[in-house]
């Protein structure tokens, strides 16, 4: 038997070795394991002294009352520990390779994995250097986990893939092999297979193509003892393990010779003998093949975290294969139109961004002077800034306050420090440094480069603000340019698609919810909030209905704001009927502060359900359209050639200017039209003729610009209520632009859906060729948007391992094709429609969604809405 060694967890104050630092982060589609794995991987590192359980919510990283309550991580929890914890020789024979042999410190970042959070993944991802994507060996491939394995290639981060829940029913390790070549578009090169006893027994343990042994864990136990079996012990007769490991091992090889030359060279030495090849060259070959990020290779390895087995050979492949921060890209910055290196800044390097020739030649003599003054600056610049780190995430801590965690990527971030937020142009102190261990915290007098830390007390910062630290800079100046407008890549804000109103419970505490939401929105910039125009509602939108209950819930218990969470209300518009409507003159005669005034229009109203193609007329001199309504305006023995002339035929009084009258006009009819005859909704398509006599409608001075304005909104108001008497008017509904992204397989029930139940109009159907998300290989880096698609990945010719209880199904690829649904849906049927979509596509549905037009109602459905809204 060969153990683990343990100590106890300690704290390392020193600048740690960036070469043995890991940013690890974890993650998967929901119940996937992530929490629990993250739990087994303290454990062992000696960082805890016993195993938390999600069901018992006594999870370290799962802290918040709302996920101990759910049983589900809801925000990313970051913690530092060390693996290996001894400098014993572990697994029997160890490894030629020296890095799982020398301990690393791990900086470990636990990510939700419900569809809700997605930002939170998104800000986790952007501070990466590798991840361990977690499948369920039961549901193989998930939803959550195509969209999160996409968003890190659009990040180049380095990942490897741990198949977990092997120990339950239904669990097919072979087939989860197959839907990782399928829909996450890279080759998968298995390096452990799982070890069921008796070839169909319990899962006890799993077999290592890379080192050419099997692992086996007891019953029951902690995962601390581990048997190690070499190959000889398990080419016993009747024992199929130890040929199934050959033959990984050979696949393996095959795999890797096809990316990687030096394998190839590696195999020819050893006489073309697959088991020959050392397993160091075989690490070395597949960290050289993941390092760029692309996906093309995909490391696979098995376990099952409950039962605890497979965790540490985890931790191993991960000090093993995965980066350090000095190995990943140089982080990409901007100054001003600038797009570069952080190094290239500070080495005089970094150039204009280019996009084709014509740029080139355009930017020539800017890019010489530029490379001077950065050459004359680039030391001065080196030697100035003390670091440069980004803000990745704001939390409201109840003890501590605002945390705000940041990574730094160039320099140090020492305690006291000023720092210069660049997107803010604001300069704070840091009072406190710390390195988080979940809930925890440590103090800390420094964060150095590659690192994960806290800054304690910043007022202003908020996700995705980069701050610097520059030696001598003035405290309300900043530092000079070009630091001055240095940006790290921003964190890209996913739209809203679920909305919800938010009201104070009293007018004593509106003031009260507007702080709380301000601190809500400052920790996650995926929630945004508005204020209708029309009903007057606060509204709080974000990406689910988990997403708002979780938000409302924060409100309510964490900054104790007396607020109720109500369905949204949509804003209906109200349109005229039939055709225009007889002219309506009204006199404005009123006294107004002791001073008499005195106007008078004409006025008539028609449907107007094409503005912009509206007929041109020689004698209107002024026409606008505004929120959807035309208002045309009209004075008589005036021309729209005359209307600019200053010249005695102008038939208005001297104190009248020409677009001051019509802006007066407009204004009042814009009045009317805010509220309805009929159902008192806004008026929409709906056109204003104005028309001003100054023989009749003009009484010297007493006829001012307000007098002229009041005329306008009585003598419109008075042609809404003819035209609403005679033809009538009817509702009109603001239809939503939409694009759901949906697998080949969900297709049909997903446009029945629409079409059908929800009253939609489909516009297009087509692949879904544009969006990064779907697929690994468009992305935003220039680095990989400037290779050519890798071709499908033939499942057949995959090496995939028998699963104990039957084969592997041959799968309809063709089912896994991304395909886009465009259509023009009413609003008020997308409430809560992600939730239905997840339901009808097996929570592989997306959609986005923008405001296109309203459009009148039928009179069905009119009807329906009205009672709707009535109550009845």
């Amino acid at each position: 038997m060969a153990r683990y060694g343990y100590s106890q967890r300690t704290v390392l104050e020193r600048d740690p070795d960036l070469d043995r630092t890991r940013n690890l982060g974890i993650i998967a589609h929901i119940d996937a394991g992530k929490t629990t794995t993250t739990e087994r991987m303290l454990y062992y590192s000696g960082f805890t002294r016993r195993i938390g359980d999600v069901d018992d919510g006594s999870t370290v990283t799962d802290f918040l009352p709302a996920e101990r309550a759910r049983g589900i991580t809801i925000q990313s929890a970051a913690i530092t520990f060390h693996w290996p914890p001894g400098t014993q020789g572990r697994l029997g024979a160890p490894l030629t390779t020296p890095r799982s042999l020398t301990p690393h410190t791990i900086n470990l970042i636990d990510t939700p994995g419900h569809a809700d959070f997605t930002f939170e993944v998104l800000r986790s991802l952007r501070i990466l250097d590798g991840a361990v994507c977690i499948l369920d060996g039961v549901a193989g491939v998930e939803a959550q986990t195509e969209k999160v394995w996409h968003q890190a290639s659009s990040y180049m981060i380095p990942r490897i893939v741990y198949v977990n829940k092997l120990d339950r029913d239904g669990a097919s390790f072979g087939r989860t092999v197959k839907e990782i070549g399928a829909r996450l578009a890279g080759w998968p090169a298995v390096c452990q297979i799982p070890w069921w006893e008796g070839k169909k027994g319990r899962f006890v343990g799993v077999g290592d193509a890379i080192g050419l042994r099997a692992m086996k864990w007891d019953e029951g136990g902690d995962g601390k003892a581990v048997k190690v079996c070499q190959l000889e012990e398990l080419e016993k007769p009747g024992e199929a393990l130890g040929e199934e490991i050959k033959r990984a091992r050979v696949a393996l090889v095959e795999l890797l010779s096809e990316h990687d030359d030096q394998i190839v060279e590696k195999f020819i030495e050893h006489d073309e003998d697959h088991l020959a090849i050392p397993s160091a060259d075989i690490i070395e070959s597949l960290r050289r093949c993941i390092l760029d990020g692309s996906g093309a290779v995909i490391p696979v390895f098995a376990g099952a975290s409950f039962r605890n087995i497979g965790v540490q050979p985890l931790l191993d492949a991960v000090i093993d294969l995965l980066p350090g921060p000095t190995e990943r890209p140089d982080p990409e910055v901007s100054v001003g139109s600038l797009k570069g290196g952080l190094n290239d800044l500070l080495g005089g390097r970094l150039l204009p961004e280019q996009t084709d020739r014509d740029s080139h030649k355009k930017h020539k003599a800017k890019k010489a002077s530029y490379l001077a003054a950065t050459s004359a600056t680039s030391t001065a610049l080196t030697r100035g800034l003390e670091g440069c780190a980004l803000a990745f995430k704001v939390v409201n801590d109840a003890k501590r306050g605002v945390l705000v965690y940041v990574r730094v990527y160039s320099g140090t971030i020492n305690r006291h420090a000023p720092l210069f937020n660049t997107s803010l142009h604001t300069t704070e102190r840091a009072p406190r440094l710390l390195r988080m261990h979940a809930s925890d915290a440590v103090d800390i007098p420094f964060i150095s480069a590659g690192q994960i830390g806290v800054i304690v007390g910043l007022k202003y910062a908020r996700t995705g603000d980069t701050l610097i630290s520059y030696h001598g800079a003035n405290h309300k100046a900043g530092p000079p340019s070009p630091l001055s407008s240095l940006q790290l890549r921003p964190i890209d804000v996913p739209p809203p698609v679920f909305f919800a109103s938010v009201e104070p419970q009293s007018l004593a505490e509106e003031k009260h919810l507007e702080e709380a939401l301000a601190l809500l929105l400052r920790e996650d910039p995926s929630l945004h909030v508005s204020v209708d125009d029309d009903s007057g509602q606060t509204l709080l939108s974000g990406m689910g209905e988990l997403h708002l209950e979780i938000a409302r819930d924060r409100l309510v218990r964490d900054f104790k704001a007396k607020a109720d969470m109500g369905k949204i209300e949509i804003g209906y518009r109200e349109c005229v009927l039939g055709s225009s409507s007889k002219p309506e003159k009204i006199t404005f005669d009123k006294e107004i502060a002791g001073k008499r005034t005195k106007a008078a229009c004409n006025v008539s109203v028609e449907p107007a359900f094409d503005l912009e193609s509206g007929v041109q007329d020689s004698k209107k001199i002024w026409s606008t359209i505004r929120e959807g309504n035309m208002v045309s305006i009209s004075i008589v023995g005036m021309s729209v050639d005359r209307a600019t002339i200053d010249s005695p035929e102008n038939p208005l009084r001297p104190h009248l200017n020409t677009s001051n009258l019509c802006q007066a006009l407009t204004n009042g009819a814009l009045a009317a039209l805010a509220r309805g005859p009929k159902y008192c909704f806004p008026m929409h398509s709906t056109h204003v003729r104005l028309s001003v006599d100054p023989s009749s409608d003009i009484f010297g001075p007493e006829s001012t610009l307000a007098a002229f304005s009041s005329a306008a909104r009585m003598a419109t108001l008075a042609a809404l209520k003819t035209v609403s008497k005679e033809t009538g008017t009817a509702l009109m509904e603001p239809v939503m632009h939409v694009i759901v992204s949906v697998d080949e397989r969900s297709l049909g029930a997903v446009v029945h859906d629409i079409s059908a139940a929800r009253g939609g109009h489909i516009i297009s159907l087509g692949d879904n060729d544009n969006d990064p998300l779907n697929h690994p290989h468009s992305t935003t880096t220039t680095a990989v948007a400037d290779e050519p698609p890798r071709p499908a990945i033939d499942v057949g010719k995959l090496y995939a391992p028998p699963d104990p209880f039957g084969g592997s199904p041959t799968m309809d690829h063709q089912d896994s094709r991304q395909r886009n649904i465009v259509a023009r849906v009413p609003l008020k049927e997308m409430v809560g429609y992600l939730r239905h979509l997840r339901s009808l596509t097996g929570g592989r549905g997306t959609f986005v969604m923008s405001v296109d037009r309203f459009e009148r109602m039928g009179a069905q459905r009119e009807k329906i809405v009205l009672q709707e809204l009535r109550g009845l």
